[in-house]
Parts: C-alpha cells; structure tokens; sequence
C-alpha cells in the first residue's frame, strides 16, 4: 500500500478544488443548457430518444423567441464568469463551443427572421412531411406520439403564418421568385390524393400487438388531423398569393432588408464561422474558379476531347450513355457506388460508425423543386438508418458522371459518416454531437469528394471531370451567393458562373440558384469549410512527414463533433504536437 507523505493529499485536494469545482461549473452550465435546449426542440429531443417529445412540436411564436432570448442571455452571463483558470483542456473546449452557440443564437433571434419562415428549400408546410419518412412506428406509444405531431400541426402552421405576416408588415421578406416557388410547392402538395397523404406513412404498417379495432380507430385519428390541415394549405396558398406576392421584396439580395446589410454579414459569419467579409469571400470564389477550370481543361483531354471546354460540357449534357434509363437505373448505380467506397473505408478513417445508412428515392412529392441529392440523418436511439437520398426525378438532368462525387458527398465519407460518428460519440455533451456548424458539416462533405478521387472511386476521365464540376460548383457559390446578396446580381448573372464552368443540368441550376436566393449565406459553408479542411491536412503531412497518417488526422478532425473553423484548427494543432510527441 502506497504511503502518503503527511498533509500531501490535503495540500493536492486543496490545490486541485479550483480545477474542478470550475470544471463542475462548465458541467452545470452544459447540463442546464441542454435540459432548456431539448425542452424548446422537440424535434431534435425525439430523435435522441426522448418519447414524450414525439407528440409535440416547437413554439414559434414572438413570445417563445422572447422567452428564448432571455434564457440564452442567462447562459451568457454565466458563461461570462467561467474564467480559464484550472480549467481542463475538455472543459474550456465545451465552455468554449457553448458560447459560439449561445452567440449564434441570440444574433439570429436579434434579427427575427423568425419573420421569413419559407423558403424555395422547404418551410413550415413541408417539416412534416419529412418526418414520416423517417419516423417509425413500432409500439402503440409511436403511433399516438405521431398522431399527437398531426393534431398539433394546425398551431404550428398558424403561428408560422403569422411570423410570415409580421414579415409582411415589417419589409422581412422573400423576393417574388421565391414566393412563386413556395406557391408551385404547395399547389403540387395540395393536388396529392388524400388517401396518398406522406403524413399517413407512418401508420400505415402498425404493430400486430396493436388490436385490429384500436388500429382502424388509430388511422382514423391521423386522417382526421391530415384532413385539418387541408384548409389551412388553402388559406395559407389564398394568403401568399393575395398578400405576400404582392409585398415580396424587389431586389433578391438580403442586403436589401431592413437592417440588410448587418443580416448579411450575420448570416456569413455564422456559416462560414469565420471572419470572412462578403467582397473577401467573393474573391476567393474568383480564384478558384480559375484554378478549378484549368484542372478541367486537363483532365478534359484525357477524355479524348480536342474542341473547348464549352463544347465538352455542352456533350456531356446531352450524350445519351451518361444518363440512367429508369428511376430503378439510377438507384441502383448509386448503390453500387457507395458500396464500393464502403470497400475503401477502413484504409482511410481508423474510426467507423455502427449506424448504416440507406440509398433511397427523394420523395416524389417533392422531387420536382428538390436537390439532385440529400442525406436524411439517422437516430440510433430510434433505430432508423441515414438516408442517401437520390433525386430520380428528370432523369436527364442526373448525370451518371456526378454520381460518385454525389455518393461520396451525401452518404461516405461524406455526411453519413461524419454525422453518425458525432451520434455515437461517447462523453461529448449532446449540443455539441448535435452541432449546427455548415462550415464543418458541409466543408467535410466537399473535402470528402476529394478524399473518394484519392480512393480511386472516380474510374474514368469522365467520372474525374464530374467530380472537379462539383468543386466548381462549390467555388461558383462563393460568388454567386455573395454577387446575389451583397453586389446586387440579377439571377441570370448568378448562373452565369455554372452555365460557363459547371457540367450540371439545367435544371440542377435552376434549381440550385433559386436556393441561393431564398437561403442567403448557407451556400459558402461548402467551400471555406473545404478548403480549412485541405490546408490543415497538408499542414499536419508537412509537420509530421513520414509520421503522417491519414487515419488517425481524420480521427482528430472528426472524433470531438462538429467545430468552428478556428477551433478546428487548434484541435489540429494540438495533435500535431501530440503525435510528434509520440514515440
């Protein structure tokens, strides 16, 4: 038995009390904060496990963001008097992300944009709907939790409908190009045959535990709720296009708001999660367009083309044998993608997640107006797998030669692997595994497109030219974006970019740019988190040379959870140093 020397272990106990009655306060901060964080969003609660918040939905209302500014600036001034003295490195780290998030949050509350609740993306009317895609139902318990969501839906559309009125009054709105979309959406919607309402979904396969009578009552509590929000769509349609299309604002840039220019730089800041100004950010998007393009102009002759680079994007678009035959084609190609960069995944990434992930057709609901492809994340606390969500709507407008960058963005190493790694991380507080930070969450996916081509994923020049349209794609938002909401482009110059560097669709463009337009500032997330990605893995392989291994650096950037570009990179350097170290 080990002897201690006389009044050492007090003198140690008194000595290290500071250390962790500050830590014990980080602690009770991160508890506090998550306690009121998951009572505001049951969405989130629900799918970590929390039952009681299945049946319920968020409060919208003015006085609920009242309520949330004042809880938040409680958590500020008492994150303000955690000093770092004799805090662990852990500890200052949570400290340290609690207040970015608490940050964002009360900036975005002081701008209530709470005002401008659609979206050419999705809105209010459409939430929903993607949640009976990935809600199960196994248990009587499942089942009415959904039916409680439905019954309560009609509030959360009439507060929404309000927060859109208050845009109205106040000039928060969307310009008229994004109204006319919200409108074309929501009519499609409204012609789905009531017996083919997404909203049934879930109950449409019920426990055998469940008896036949209880089921049939079940199901006829669900239409009945379905059947409430029938009229609302219509009244909610009748409002848009009788008052909101008439006060849409004229300009399509947010710089264009009331308080635009501030808002602007806001929601930049929060994306990128950097100091990036608009005109910086616009330039760097210059600059690799041009590095970007002259990558393409080679690997295009390794195609065999000898025209220009128009007439080579020009071919792709139309050349029968680069599109899929049929919606099960398309499908099926991307699984076999994904399947073999599953194959490669454990020479790149020394860490894997449990949770699989699917490849599934994008709703046909809402394909028209949606993405050529998403990742719907998964829960492992409610046994539902990530979604790798292919578009199979317009066939020839889906490329066969973008499909592995869309598979490595969307599903591995790409989101699915990043999201559900941060969901199985063990002693992370839940608020950081369930981070909002675009910069990381997208910046890992445009950086994975890379890591596949290094993989040898992209088999021909083709596939490779697919892959560096993508990155284009990426680099073309920094200036399309930042030309929409802060030169004061029209939509025809924002394309102006893709169309000339880009091998995407027509339709992808469209579609893509009317996202810009309605989601100011999301779209540079892409590029700058990419690009902070590449520069600290080359960082790392200089410091470290032969000692450089790229599974353990993608351990370091992914096994804390998502982080802020300047917090990554002193996660980063910290273990440079920590490896040197290492003997």
């Amino acid at each position: 038995m080990r002897r201690l020397i006389p009044g050492l272990g007090v003198a140690l106990t008194l000595l290290a009390s500071p250390a962790l009655a500050q830590d014990a306060a980080v602690g009770k901060l991160v508890a506090d904060y998550e306690a009121w964080w998951l009572a505001e969003d049951p969405f989130t609660a629900g799918r970590l496990g929390d039952k009681a918040a299945l049946g319920r939905l968020p409060d919208v209302t003015p006085a609920a963001d009242a309520r949330r500014k004042a809880a938040l600036e409680g958590f500020s001034s008492r994150l303000a008097a955690v000093s770092d003295a004799g805090l662990s490195d852990e500890a200052k780290l949570n400290r340290d992300l609690l207040r970015w998030t608490v940050d964002s949050h009360l900036a975005r509350l002081s701008f209530d944009d709470a005002r401008m609740p659609i979206s050419s993306d999705g809105g209010f009317y459409d939430t929903l709907d993607y949640f009976a895609s990935t809600t199960p139902v196994r248990s009587r318990e499942d089942a009415l939790a959904w039916i409680a969501r439905l019954e309560a839906a009609p509030k959360l559309w009439r507060d929404n409908v309000e927060n859109t009125r208050r845009g109205v009054k106040t000039g928060f709105t969307q310009p008229r190009t994004t109204v006319e979309a919200v409108i074309k959406a929501i009519r499609e919607r409204m012609a789905t045959p009531p017996e083919e309402d997404p909203l049934l979904k879930p109950l449409a396969k019920l426990p055998d535990t469940v008896p036949a009578a209880e089921q049939a009552q079940m199901r006829a509590r669900a239409r009945a709720a379905s059947d409430r929000l029938r009229p609302l769509r219509q009244e909610f349609l009748t409002f848009l296009e009788t008052e909101y299309l008439p006060a849409a604002r004229k300009n399509l840039g947010a710089n264009t708001l009331p308080n635009g220019e501030a808002y602007y730089r806001y929601v930049v800041a929060d994306h990128t999660t950097t100091e990036l100004s608009p005109d910086q950010i616009h330039e760097l998007g210059r600059s690799e367009v041009a590095r970007i393009r002259a990558r393409m102009e080679v690997v295009m002759k390794e195609a065999g083309w000898t025209g220009d680079l128009a007439g080579f994007i020009a071919m792709l678009r139309k050349e029968p044998r680069f599109y899929a035959t049929s919606r099960e084609d398309l499908l099926e190609k991307a699984s076999e993608i994904a399947k073999r960069i599953d194959d490669q995944l454990p020479g790149w990434f020394a860490t894997l997640p449990r949770l699989p992930y699917g490849v599934r057709p994008v709703p046909k609901e809402i394909e028209a107006g949606y993405t050529t492809g998403r990742y719907f994340q998964g829960s492992p606390d409610q046994g539902v797998a990530g979604g790798y969500m292919v578009n199979t709507y317009a066939l020839d407008q889906r490329p066969l030669y973008e499909l592995p960058a869309l598979t490595a963005h969307e599903a591995v190493p790409g989101h699915h692997l990043q999201i559900a790694l941060s969901q199985e991380l063990k002693g992370v507080p839940a608020f950081r595994r369930e981070a909002g930070v675009s910069a990381f969450t997208e910046g890992w996916g445009l950086y994975s497109e890379k890591v596949a081509g290094e993989m040898g994923i992209y088999r021909t020049p083709y596939e490779r030219f697919g892959q560096l349209s993508y990155e284009m794609w990426r680099a073309c938002r920094l200036v399309a974006d930042t030309g929409l909401h802060w030169k004061g482009w029209s939509v025809e110059q924002a394309k102006s970019c893709f169309l000339e560097n880009t091998a995407l669709a027509p339709l992808n463009i469209d579609v893509e740019v009317a996202r810009y337009v309605s989601w100011p500032g999301q779209a540079l997330a892409y590029k700058v988190g990419e690009l902070t990605f590449i520069r600290l893995r080359d960082k790392a392989n200089t410091a470290l040379g032969e000692r450089f291994d790229i599974r353990r650096f993608h351990d370091a950037v992914l096994l804390a959870g998502p982080l802020p570009m300047s917090v990554l990179e002193a996660r980063v350097d910290s273990w440079i140093a920590a490896e040197k170290a290492r003997t």
